[in-house]
């Protein structure tokens, strides 16, 4: 079962900047045909991008873990050329 967690203020920024709630990029965890496209180092922890069907759309999303829990950073709308790469990723899957 997967846990998540976030800060509520940065939430709230995210909703306002970006439309999207981190209740909702939550979702995109859940789509089997979600597209990992990779990971950053920052100076502390490894920071994970993530993208996936949403009831809202095709989503972006930025994470991290901390203690078994999945902690979300950013939402957003995934670019046009993200989308197209999940929509791709999921029709070579199909495929299979």
């Amino acid at each position: 079962m997967l846990s998540f967690e976030w800060d509520e203020g940065k939430a709230l920024t995210n909703r306002r900047k970006h439309g999207v709630s981190f209740t909702h990029a939550t979702s995109v965890f859940f789509d089997p045909h979600h597209v990992d496209v990779g990971r950053q180092r920052n100076t502390l922890e490894f920071r994970f991008h993530l993208i996936g069907l949403a009831e809202m759309g095709v989503l972006f999303v930025a994470y991290t873990t901390r203690c078994g829990l999945i902690r979300i950073i950013s939402a957003r709308e995934a670019t046009r050329h993200e989308t197209t790469a999940y929509w791709t990723n999921r029709v070579l899957h199909a495929r299979c």
